[in-house]
């Protein structure tokens, strides 16, 4: 299985999850806001806004509903009315719920106004199109969800906003190469198209790298967490195995900074294409372990694997946050974050992000049942640990 495959796989299942996530009453929400949503509100002195989300109910959304709510805003969402939210589902009361569909039925849309619209389920270049086309004289601002999948393939490094992105999939591509072009070129045909209609004064475009937190339904992240928060158990030893080179560098954004941060965009009116991308400051794959491992206060031992040979032969290409940082992902994780931050994006604790996820994997917002599959997974890496530190110590 090649690195390529791997990661096609991977981004199938994130990218399907990359709008999503719900208010939880165990206490997430007490964490969402660093000084609490009193003084949230106080401090959101602009105007009070009416604003649409395109999605809202799973990973992302949420997020973002609970913030522009703590700071007085109304917000009405648009979905299929199949995906629930498993947390904050509290604060959806006060949601408008409007029900259609991108592909074919936008009619719940028709003849309304909203001061901005966050396209959090933008899947298709000819869904942001239509779109686009109908809020364009009923919304003063259209905030694009993208990616820095616009990137791929990330053979260079410190990407910019300015950066040249694919618009195109080239003749050449192998099958798995086109799967990874196919979502960068949407996602970066999809930002030009809500620029057409709404012009650069009018257009924000965001573009996370991998989101972390409570209710990510990939559970891409939940093993750092899970494996770093026990010194052994049924499954796990006190050997902790950690793939790639220790300064392999590492990206990824709180869900709720990049909610927050979007909200923050529309208020100000602040037009304008984001690379919202964490860490504050850049950090390599060894740190962020121990600083997860931090978090929790286990005593482990840290087995670094370093020889990528080893990892493609046992087809460890990915351990999120960590990426393989060879060929067409060189700089998956080298994304330029400067002018976010000069923009206002702000960052939590990596701590508390690991802590809340943690939490929210053992709350009842996730069923037995998917906890037991994830754990019995023999696929998982914490599945695989003790015999993959086997063969990394009889190589």
């Amino acid at each position: 299985m090649s690195i390529k495959k791997t990661r096609r796989e991977f981004l199938k299942v994130s990218a399907k999850a990359s709008m999503a996530l719900p208010l939880l009453s165990t206490g997430f929400y007490s964490c969402n806001s660093k000084s609490g949503e009193k003084k949230e509100v106080a401090k959101a002195k602009k105007k009070k806004l009416n604003i649409l989300i395109l999605g809202g109910t799973s990973f992302l959304g949420p997020h973002q509903i609970a913030y522009a709510l703590g700071r007085g805003h109304s917000i009405t969402t648009f979905t299929r009315g199949k995906t629930k939210p498993t947390i904050y589902t509290e604060l959806f009361d006060n949601v408008e719920s409007l029900v259609g569909d991108r592909e074919n039925d936008l009619k719940a849309l028709e003849n309304r106004k909203w001061d901005a619209v966050i396209d959090n389920s933008g899947r298709k270049v000819e869904w942001t199109r239509k779109t686009a086309e109908l809020l364009n004289h009923s919304c003063k601002l259209y905030l694009y969800v993208s990616s820095t999948g616009v990137f791929y393939p990330y053979v260079n490094s410190d990407f910019t906003e300015t950066s040249k992105v694919a618009l195109t999939v080239p003749d050449d591509a192998t099958d798995n190469e086109r799967y990874e072009y196919d979502y960068g070129v949407m996602k970066a045909n999809s930002e030009l198209i809500a620029a057409e209609y709404f012009g650069p004064s009018r257009t924000i475009v965001v573009r996370p790298t991998y989101m972390l937190g409570p209710a990510d339904r990939t559970d891409r992240f939940v093993h750092w967490p899970i494996r770093l928060s026990v010194a052994g158990a049924m499954y796990f030893s006190k050997e902790v195995l950690v793939p790639g080179k220790p300064d392999d560098p590492v990206q990824y954004v709180d869900v709720r900074d990049a909610a927050e941060f979007m909200i923050r965009l529309i208020e100000d009116e602040n037009a304008g294409t984001y690379n919202v991308v964490g860490p504050s400051q850049p950090q390599g794959m060894l740190d962020f372990v121990n600083e997860t491992a931090a978090a929790f206060g286990v005593d482990h031992k840290i087995v670094s694997i370093d020889d990528y040979d080893f990892l493609e032969k046992n087809e460890i290409y990915y351990s999120i946050p960590w990426i393989m940082p060879t060929d067409d992902h060189y700089g998956t994780a080298r994304i330029n974050n400067s002018k976010a931050k000069a923009n206002g994006l702000t960052y939590r604790p990596l701590k508390q992000t690991v802590k809340d996820t943690k939490d929210w994997w053992v709350s009842d917002a996730v069923s037995e049942t998917r906890r037991k599959n994830y754990l019995t997974n023999p696929n998982s890496l914490h599945n695989r640990e003790a015999s993959l530190l086997e063969a990394w110590k009889n190589r």
